[in-house]
């Protein structure tokens, strides 16, 4: 009934139009409520799609037996039984908003393919006929996961595709999935942690923060932003990410180690200075010295206790802003370091209402690039982990919409940079541009802290080198003797058909030298001689270019002239 859920407002035929979609019926509803912010922004993505979805990531293993591969499904569903948003669908037809819907039980679906080896590679195969480009799956139905098996018999091995939906689970909640897998796998599943339902973290949503502080901080963020950062132009935030290409650099371990130390001893965090160096980066692709770029918010620093073992979609995209100014590296720093503090309080905002505070206006997208900070962790114990003998992971996958994607991987110790990118975007391009930047900040902050952020430089000493050496250098063997029109006349007779110039009409080479012949025996007879100069002032067409030839021809200079040049 509508008192039993006091996160959603649902009329009674509401509520029997989504328990009638429900397996089981009422008796397998466990709870309905409403989708947290991140997760209102992927179902839109989801439905915008027809074919295929951006957000459904596909994970590869190998199993040395079926024995070991079903072992494996078994130990999922006990995980996909002990937390309900594992066992949640989405529901919305019909109704004012959508809702989450959990079940009391919600089996796992593995369908078993059969794959000709004479056809290829079978796991390039299963890859190729699920790949999420142009597969879906059904998000109204729990649990919002399939798995896809094959013989692999030239491997002798079993395979199995999981495709998780990331309406479900972020990545943090992939790595907890892997661990209690694991922890089923050895038989220790007695150890782990009570169950946190998803429920809290929509509460946090809803009953926390409210709207009107959420407004305020982003009214007074992106005050006078009236205008999208957009890297390298692009603005589709739509795409469905079938065109994305990934690259990945590992930052230098000295680098890594100096940039620790650095933000230590400045009393901010290590993903502070990559937001620093992101802002700059982005400053330099998107041409604008204030920059919005999307940040990843973990999501999880007021789910409360326990939270930090929760599964479900706990992350949040808000915008930061940063402004690339004369103002020193070690203020930019500690700003944006108070910025993000600022931010973490709002981090289940929903990301329509912080672009409602800007004056950017829909759909124009807010940004274009995101940035993504996170800690990774092992989803097992190491290669020799009992649990995992026989077990393979082959491949996995997450794409995104945006048409850029910079990730940071914290690894404890190690760090590194992986950049997800859409055509004609390079990846590794910008993967060298961030590293470059954190470079130049860290050294800018070890020697010269009052360094003005804006003269930070971002290009690698290889790109540098192409744009300025190589990319210039164009000395070629050329017949100086001979004049311009000339050789476009020794051209006429090797091709006389062959399309000369194109503007509004296409000229042949014949067709460009009879017209310029005929302008340049006019201009002739007007006196053009050797050193006359002849203004022109014409739209750039292929008459124009018939004009300036026929100057030539007459042995005059063409002097460019335009109705904007000053008097």
């Amino acid at each position: 009934t509508p008192q039993m859920l006091p996160l959603v407002s649902l009329t009674q035929p509401e509520i029997d139009r989504i328990v009638a979609q429900v397996p089981g019926g009422a008796a397998n509803v466990q709870d309905i409520y409403p989708l947290a912010p991140l997760q209102e922004g992927i179902l839109f993505h989801h439905r915008m799609e027809r074919r295929g979805d951006v957000y459904l990531m596909p994970s590869l293993m190998g199993f040395d037996t079926r024995s070991r591969l079903d072992r494996f499904t078994a130990a999922l569903q006990a995980v996909i039984d002990r937390h309900d948003v594992l066992r949640t669908g989405i529901v919305w037809e019909g109704l004012g908003e959508p809702v989450q819907v959990v079940c009391r039980r919600a089996a796992l679906r593995v369908d078993e393919v059969a794959l000709d080896p004479t056809d290829g590679d079978i796991a390039a195969q299963l890859r190729a006929r699920f790949d999420p480009r142009h597969h879906r799956i059904e998000v109204g139905q729990a649990p919002l996961m399939h798995g896809i098996a094959a013989c692999d018999a030239p491997q002798g091995r079993w395979l199995l595709l999981l495709l998780f939906h990331h309406l479900a689970m972020d990545h943090a909640t992939l790595e907890l999935l892997m661990l209690e897998i694991q922890a089923h796998l050895l038989g220790e599943q007695a150890s782990l942690p009570k169950a946190l339902p998803f429920r809290n973290v929509v509460a946090q949503a809803r009953l926390g923060v409210p709207d009107s502080e959420h407004e305020a901080f982003f009214r007074e963020m992106l005050a006078g932003v009236d205008e999208p950062t957009l890297p390298f132009g692009i603005a589709d935030v739509n795409g469905n990410g079938s065109g994305v290409e990934e690259a990945c650099r590992a930052i230098d371990a000295g680098l890594a180690q100096r940039l620790r130390q650095t933000a230590r001893s400045l009393g901010v965090s290590a993903a502070s200075l990559c937001h620093v160096a992101w802002a700059r980066v982005l400053a330099s692709i998107s041409g604008r010295d204030d920059v919005v770029f999307g940040s990843v918010l973990l999501g999880r620093m007021h789910g409360g206790e326990g939270a930090d073992r929760a599964l479900g979609l706990f992350i949040n995209t808000l915008p930061l802003r940063v402004r690339i100014d004369d103002g020193d590296v070690r203020e930019n720093v500690r700003r944006v370091h108070a910025l993000l503090g600022r931010l973490m309080h709002h981090e289940h905002a929903s990301l329509a209402l912080a672009q409602r505070c800007s004056g950017v206006l829909a759909p124009a997208p807010l940004f274009g690039a995101l940035l993504n900070y996170r800690h990774g962790g092992a989803a097992s114990d190491g290669p020799g982990s009992q649990a995992w003998e026989g077990v393979e992971q082959l491949a996995s996958e997450e794409r995104t919409n945006y048409p850029l994607l910079m990730s940071v991987n914290d690894l404890g110790v190690d760090l590194s940079l992986s950049a997800q990118a859409c055509a004609p975007i390079d990846p590794g391009q910008v993967c060298e541009l961030m590293h470059r930047a954190l470079q130049e900040l860290v050294q800018a902050l070890e020697q010269s802290p009052t360094t003005p952020l804006r003269t930070l430089d971002v290009l690698p000493e290889a790109e540098r080198r192409q744009l300025l050496v190589e990319w210039n250098a164009t000395q070629a063997e050329y017949p100086s003797q001979a004049c311009i029109h000339e050789l476009i006349e020794a051209q006429v007779l090797r091709t006389p058909d062959a399309p000369a110039v194109v503007g509004v009409h296409t000229l042949t080479y014949a067709e460009l030298n009879a017209q310029a012949n005929r302008l340049a025996r006019h201009l002739r007879r007007l006196g053009v001689r050797p050193d006359t100069r002849v203004g022109v002032c014409m739209r750039r067409d292929e008459q124009m270019v018939v004009a300036l030839l026929a100057i030539l021809k007459a042995g005059g200079a063409y002097v460019a002239l335009d109705p904007d040049y000053p008097a």
